[in-house]
């Protein structure tokens, strides 16, 4: 009897085991497979990819694919959309920002794909697309001074260039949307290049560049009246030279009382725009003037206009969150540019949606005239702070 109920304990034993190992077996077979990588696209260009970047809509094929709970592609969840799913393919979309510089190599160059049956990681290459420049923070800065430049895919570059000078010691943002450095001594005036490994960017206007100076208040002065003009470095840090300053402690609801102590900027006559260059597209120009913000600013806006004519002007207003909300903004001492491009120029105090139909239809026949900064409140409310701003190097270039 005894050996019969050994026999018989054995005989469940081995069972179990073959259960086990059959169990374990169709979960390995329903373990998902990723056998490809495909470009989301119609035929023919839904062609096998080599390579990944940041933002690209990809099919993964393979097999036991429905289901995922989740992708991870270089390390960074994806955001996907089960309707997309299929038991042989997933559509999914790449994360559109990858922070390269910290990704852990072990997460580097795979996609990790989990479902409840199991989960698996496929290797394949993923790279930081070309970088790319939006913006300079100080298109006019000295030596010594910190300078920001901002795009996109800005880490791992393999060159920097600013003004033709190399720049090797500098600070990347791990989301690769700006790099930061101390600016070295220049020798003339030049684009900024960034390269990386995938390509290259290079901007189309040049920094350090005196061209399309309206008025910088020393060797071009133009100023006709308005605001009061110092050179003091101890108020504003890092000028050069001659500089307008507005300001005010704050101004009442609906005050356009422009013409007042230090509202406003006022130049005589000067060229805008070439003659031969006014049949250019409108979005091919741009104003551009530096500002240095060093206190709170909070409901002044500054107009931007021709020939004391608001048939079509343009607003600068960053504390203005939109919706009825604001916030108060500063430079805190640090001289910053301003570009605003002619199509933000419109008409209804500049709250207009259509630009301006041609450079002509703006600036005139000849794109000569007076260029002028107002400082204004249209809102219904008392302004929540004052102003104190320093402007120098009012220009007009061309951006395209």
């Amino acid at each position: 009897m005894k050996k019969i109920i050994e026999n018989r304990i054995l005989q469940l034993c081995c069972i179990l085991v073959i259960l086990l190992l059959v169990a374990c077996e169709n979960d390995d077979m329903n373990k998902p497979v990723i056998t490809g990588v495909r470009n989301y696209a119609t035929s023919p260009n839904d062609s096998v990819l080599q390579t990944l970047q940041p933002g690209q809509w990809i099919v993964l094929t393979g097999h036991n694919l429905s289901g995922a709970t989740q992708i991870v592609i270089n390390g960074v969840p994806a955001v996907f959309n089960y309707t997309l799913f299929s038991d042989t393919y997933a559509v999914v979309q790449v994360p559109a920002v990858i922070p390269f510089p910290i990704i852990p190599a072990e997460k580097q160059n795979t996609i990790e794909y989990v479902t409840k049956q199991g989960s698996t990681i496929f290797p394949f290459s993923v790279t930081a697309p070309a970088p790319t420049v939006t913006a300079i923070s100080n298109e006019n800065a000295n030596m010594g001074d910190l300078v920001t430049i901002s795009g996109t895919n800005l880490f791992l570059l393999t060159k920097l260039l600013y003004a033709g000078i190399e720049i090797t010691d500098y600070t990347s943002s791990n989301d690769g949307t700006y790099v930061s450095f101390i600016l070295p001594e220049l020798n003339g005036s030049g684009p900024v290049v960034v390269e990386n490994k995938s390509g290259g960017y290079s901007t189309f206007i040049n920094v350090n560049d005196p061209t399309g100076i309206l008025c910088n208040f020393d060797d071009v002065n133009t100023l006709s009246w308005g605001p009061s003009v110092d050179n003091s470095n101890t108020t504003f840090p890092s000028n050069r030279g001659n500089y307008a300053i507005l300001r005010n402690n704050g101004l009442s609801a609906n005050n356009f009382s422009w013409w007042e102590g230090d509202r406003g900027i006022n130049t005589n006559a000067v060229q805008w725009v070439p003659v031969d260059s006014l049949n250019v597209a409108v979005d091919e120009y741009a104003v551009k003037f530096d500002i240095n913000v060093p206190g709170k600013w909070n409901g002044t806006s500054l107009f931007i206009l021709k020939d004391y004519n608001w048939n079509y002007l343009a607003r600068f207003e960053p504390w203005n969150l939109g919706n009825g909300k604001t916030t108060a903004v500063s430079t805190n001492g640090y001289w910053v540019t301003v570009t605003i491009p002619f199509t933000q120029f419109r008409k209804d105090n500049g709250k207009g949606t259509v630009p301006p139909a041609g450079l002509k239809d703006m600036l005139g026949d000849n794109g000569n005239g007076s260029f002028h900064i107002y400082t204004i409140n249209d809102s219904s409310a008392p302004s929540a702070t004052g102003l104190n701003m320093a402007i120098d190097n009012i220009r007009v270039v061309k951006i395209k």
